[in-house]
């Protein structure tokens, strides 16, 4: 039962009675960057409406719902996953015991202990998630408590190690919404002024698309109530510091995105005025990776005066084209997605190519990348990562949960010498140069000190939990008895 997921939630209530499910079907789409797999949506007092796919492949069959059984309360969610079958099982929201609905983007690293902890009353099936545990245990501090929730998950706080962002929806309607303590992940609160709405999204973008104001960001620690008579907050747990997800900024979240304070695309372009000045590069042209990477690409052209342009397109018409490779569940999946980045060759033939990408994870991308360049008779190619190196696992919620995938440690293995590693990856991957930005341009870029980010893939530092979470292997789909999804 090893969990590494990450997702998009969302949760509407309308104060004035409007319909908020399409408001949450909307949204759900401007979030689908987190999670390609699977989606859904509840409204309370019935089971929650789930989906495989992409939320645009059967967005119409939702609107049918819609418009039979509308209602001004709705919760969401968006499914990126690493293992579990992407069955309807494992789709959320989830109901939990006929108690609530609930929407989980994170990653809970002790779910056996959790689950040690559940009394026999409580027999979950096999293919549980690590949701369903968490809700599960739930259920039963609010039976202990009398139905307090802010009790209870005051409570429930203490017992689970690792990243959330939870939406709970009571069968009256009411809307819960935590952040952990430590904000790895983030979430917003906002306001829709059309439909007299309260909304609550993991970015954002998700309130720009359907026309609500950013309120404020969800704090570290907090817990939201909304209901008729508006918002409520609770802070369960109090720390020394914040540990935002530093990957968030350089490549999962939305570039329009504004998170706890700062703006991702703005952050992108400063880290590629940091790659700037960092790497003396003489090229004819800069590029970027599509898509995450084109605003530190154009840092990096501005800051080093070597034009930008763009030299890979995205196959857009196919049917994985416009997807994010990084977030398939496998290696095959990926590979599909990234041999249809075609490549524009007036552009780069014949010259000096720096090829800017964000981040350099497991070398599947950027190896593919810089082949289909050398097949079109570019000079050269000097590729250049807006993150440092990643050696360590995630245990917050991103992708690579074991060190035996990650090209920096599989060439160099814990060695930090920064030098080293960007020769040994640029051997591997068939580049001519490699650069990985440092920590300390990463943490400029962001404008957010290192002891209030989360680079733990980089540093090996998992100070941030309350202990370092214990697995080391990745589960295979087929082999996973407990499916855990985000």
């Amino acid at each position: 039962m090893k969990p590494r997921e990450k997702c998009g939630v969302v949760a509407i209530r309308s104060t004035s009675g409007a319909n908020t499910i399409p408001l949450t079907v909307i949204a759900l789409r401007a979030l689908q960057h987190r999670g390609q797999e699977a989606w859904g949506f509840a409204i309370p007092g019935r089971e929650p409406w789930r989906k495989t796919g992409l939320v645009s492949e059967t967005q119409n069959e939702a609107m049918k719902v819609s418009s039979t059984t509308p209602s001004p309360i709705s919760i969401g969610h968006t499914r990126y996953s690493t293992m579990g079958k992407t069955i309807l099982e494992n789709v959320q929201p989830v109901m939990i015991g006929g108690n609530f609905a609930m929407a989980h983007n994170g990653t809970i690293c002790n779910t056996e202990e959790i689950v040690s902890r559940l009394e026999n009353q409580f027999k979950l099936p096999d293919w549980a998630s690590d949701t369903m545990i968490v809700g599960t245990q739930l259920i039963q501090h609010l039976k202990h408590f009398d139905g307090d929730w802010f009790r209870s998950f005051e409570k429930l706080n203490t017992e689970l190690n690792g990243a959330f962002c939870i939406i709970f929806l009571t069968m009256s309607g009411d809307i819960y919404a935590v952040r952990d303590e430590r904000g790895f992940r983030p979430l917003v609160l906002g306001w829709h002024d059309e439909t007299k709405s309260h909304v609550i999204a993991s970015e954002s973008c998700a309130l720009s698309i359907i026309g609500a104001k950013l309120v404020r960001d969800i704090k570290a620690g907090e817990m939201v109530k909304i209901t008729e008579s508006g918002v409520e907050s609770h802070i369960f747990s109090k720390t020394d510091r914040t540990n935002h997800c530093a990957f968030e900024y350089t490549y999962f979240a939305h570039p329009s995105s504004n998170i706890d304070g700062v703006n991702v695309y703005s952050t992108r372009k400063k880290l590629g005025h940091e790659l700037a000045k960092t790497y003396k590069i003489s090229a004819d042209v800069v590029i970027p990776v599509p898509d995450s990477a084109r605003p530190a690409a154009l840092g990096f052209s501005e800051a080093s005066g070597i034009p930008f342009e763009e030299g890979l397109m995205k196959d857009r018409y196919s049917k994985k084209g416009g997807l994010r490779s990084f977030i398939e569940p496998t290696e095959a999946n990926r590979f599909e997605i990234n041999k249809r980045v075609v490549p524009v060759e007036e552009t780069v033939r014949g010259k000096d190519v720096i090829l800017v990408d964000d981040s350099v994870v497991r070398g599947t991308s950027s190896r593919i990348l810089v082949q289909t360049l050398r097949k079109v008779g570019v000079k050269s190619i000097s590729l250049l990562s807006t993150f440092p190196p990643i050696s360590h696992p995630c245990y917050a919620g991103i992708d690579f949960p074991t060190q035996d995938e990650l090209v920096a440690f599989k060439v160099d293995g814990n060695i930090q010498n920064i030098n080293e590693i960007n020769k040994k990856v640029a051997s591997d991957i068939g580049a001519d140069f490699v650069g990985y930005n440092t920590l300390d341009n990463l943490v400029r870029g962001i404008g957010i000190s290192e002891e209030n980010l989360c680079s733990s893939c980089h540093t090996g530092d998992y100070s941030a939990f309350k202990t370092k979470p214990g697995y080391t292997s990745r589960m295979r789909k087929e082999d996973a008895k407990i499916s855990d999804i985000c």
